[in-house]
């Protein structure tokens, strides 16, 4: 099996935004009111002690601001996958990439064997026009190699101006030659919400990220799909959705659940982490905006429905998988999801910088914890009758990770069974003719027969033994 990727970022205006992020639970620093701990004097001593080795025999000066910033950096960094220190720019770039627009590439990396590895292109991003592909390594970004580098620091160079060149040297598997392509860096504007009407008039709503406005963009696109054409049924694509923010994922669920079913539950240390948040204005609208679902088609809560996921939906995407499928409401088919059932909160500090926290897990409606396991489809199909293209990381494969905290046993990623799948298969076109998982889930709701893996859900039967 290859080697797991070891971390997770998303190449925005270059920012080092975790594409697994789920922005959520609001709570600032300053409420919590519990007695502060006395300081680990030893510990503290021992700080002071290396950084003035640094200060005094490092081989060039440092100032302290990139000492003090490094430290606070390693401290959260190190408590889990999720957790990290925003400075300013990344900060800020964060807060825009939730809006849906953000300036860059639009590729989502992580390192392996000390390269940077591209995990997927962002659809309809200049790095998908340009031909760059889920897998491949990027050795050089211009002309300096990306071996050894850190992933900040590449991200950082490929930071810059919209309409600018950056030229990438890729290596990709059954590739004699490296591959050099030129991306203009744009504008990202991430189109979270996309729908068509399927023959045999079943909707196809497909959620790329959960954003501020993918709510309103999910009800509007179903008010459409309706007036087109009555529907039969709908289908709900969550595949590659890595996530966003925790109220958007609440509006989404909401638009096909019964008013104040609960859709998810969170658990921390604080009062602010500990909340059931469920299908209500309250829990999706954040502040006072006209409620989007007012007047939504009331087919959306009533048609035959599955959702479509991938090892590649996570967080967000998963409480909406989870949050249907314990309800009933739907049935969940493709494969077992990324695992990642933690909740960031983003705590601003005083110079307009940000710590990124874990501060909960979050549950299903009827207890699940997700973290490292993830969704497990009612209807296991892969990407092809005989398994999945693309092998992807799962939550449990990462160092440091939270372990789940119900007993739930942990889900790495497994090698897919390469002996069935061509060495030359390419990776699917999500709601193409040729979109294999789409076929079956249709087939679900013409009540026909759903084809599944049965080679991969033996094993996985084995496993959960």
């Amino acid at each position: 099996m290859q080697q797991k990727l070891r971390t997770v970022s998303l190449v925005s205006a270059g920012v080092v935004a975790g594409v697994l992020v789920s922005l959520g639970v609001s709570a600032v620093a300053q409420r919590q009111q519990q007695p502060p701990e006395a300081l680990p004097l030893t510990e503290l001593r021992q700080f002071t002690e290396v950084f003035g080795a640094i200060k005094n025999f490092y081989v060039e000066p440092v100032g302290d601001d990139k000492l003090f910033q490094g430290a606070i950096s390693g401290m959260v960094s190190n408590l889990d996958p999720h957790s990290s220190y925003l400075d300013a720019d990344a900060f800020k770039e964060l807060r825009v990439g939730t809006q849906g627009e953000f300036g860059g590439l639009g590729i989502e990396v992580g390192t392996e064997d000390g390269f940077v590895k591209v995990i997927s292109p962002i659809e309809d991003t200049p790095a998908q026009k340009a031909g760059v592909k889920a897998g491949d390594l990027i050795v050089k970004i211009d002309d300096k190699p990306t071996k050894g580098m850190s992933l900040s620091d590449a991200v950082g160079m490929m930071r810059g101006k919209p309409k600018t060149e950056i030229k990438l040297t890729l290596l990709r598997k059954n590739e004699d030659k490296p591959i050099v392509v030129t991306i203009v860096r744009d504008v990202i504007r991430v189109q979270s919400v996309k729908a068509k009407m399927l023959e045999g008039g079943y909707g196809y709503v497909r959620v790329t990220q959960f954003q501020e406005h993918t709510g309103e963009y999910l009800a509007k696109a179903l008010n459409k799909l309706q007036a087109e054409k009555p529907m039969k049924g709908i289908v709900l694509d969550l595949r590659n959705d890595p996530g966003g923010l925790l109220n958007a994922a609440v509006g989404v669920a909401a638009a096909f659940l019964p008013q104040n079913s609960l859709v998810v539950s969170t658990d921390g240390r604080t009062e602010d982490s500990q909340r059931k948040l469920v299908a209500s204005p309250d829990d999706y609208l954040r502040g006072k905006e006209k409620d989007y679902l007012r007047d939504l088609t009331a087919v959306a809560k009533t048609l035959p429905m599955v959702v479509v996921v991938n090892g590649g939906s996570a967080s967000a995407s998963e409480i909406v998988a989870g949050a249907l499928q314990d309800h009933g409401r739907a049935k969940v088919l493709g494969t077992q999801t990324f695992g990642k059932g933690s909740v960031q909160t983003i705590l601003p500090l005083n110079n307009n910088t940000a710590i990124k926290l874990t501060t909960a897990r979050y549950y299903t409606p009827s207890g699940r914890s997700i973290q490292a396991k993830g969704i497990v489809p009612d209807y296991l199909v892969t990407e092809t009758p005989n398994g999945d293209v693309i092998e992807r990381v799962r939550e449990a494969d990462l160092s440091r990770h939270l372990s789940n905290d119900k007993g739930e046993k942990e889900t790495p990623s497994e090698k897919k069974p390469d002996a069935d799948v061509p060495a030359n298969a390419k990776p699917v076109v999500f709601g193409s003719e040729d979109d294999f998982q789409l076929q079956q889930a249709v087939n679900y709701l013409k009540g026909k027969p759903v084809q599944q893996n049965r080679k991969l859900a033996e094993q996985q039967a084995k496993q959960a033994k």
